[in-house]
């Protein structure tokens, strides 16, 4: 027997992922970057001496994704990698002028579109939104998954 708060449920989780595939698709489109590598170039441009570490803390990514965007974005001549004159095990990211230009053709992500309405529920709210939607990750058998669902390391068509 079905569920009608079961099927409800579903049918909000479609339309988020409407929502999240459009976002992805119109910042395809702009930038040619998967969301993934416009937070990891976010990120980068956004402050100095920034390590691969210090970026996946800040995104809760795997080192290895980090990795894997990093190296598409290097290969897209839109972040630089250098060694640490201090440290040279440290390796530095810097966004170059071509990666500064791609974030100002970005769209609002979906990201920032969030976070500027969940900032501005109640405590309480925002709680039992993290709540739900953690358990509904769980139930889905994503409750360990990379924080990077949609990594695409490749080429995106902008076509």
């Amino acid at each position: 027997m079905e569920s009608e708060i079961a099927n409800a449920t579903l049918r909000a989780l479609r339309r988020v992922l409407r929502a999240t595939e459009g976002g992805t698709r119109r910042l395809a489109t702009a930038t040619g970057l998967t969301p993934s590598q416009l937070l990891v170039l976010r990120e980068i441009d956004a402050g100095d001496d920034v390590t691969p570490g210090l970026v996946a803390q800040r995104l809760q990514f795997s080192h290895a994704t980090i990795t894997a965007i990093v190296d598409r974005l290097v290969a897209l001549d839109l972040v630089s990698r250098t060694r640490s004159e201090q440290d040279k095990r440290r390796m530095l990211m810097k966004a170059t002028d071509a990666g500064r230009r791609r974030l100002l053709e970005a769209p609002d992500m979906l990201q920032v579109k969030f976070e500027t309405a969940f900032a501005v529920l109640p405590g309480w709210e925002q709680a039992m939104i993290l709540a739900g939607t953690e358990r509904l990750a769980d139930l889905l058998g994503a409750g360990d998954a990379d924080a990077a669902p949609l990594l695409d390391a490749g080429e995106i068509d902008r076509e």
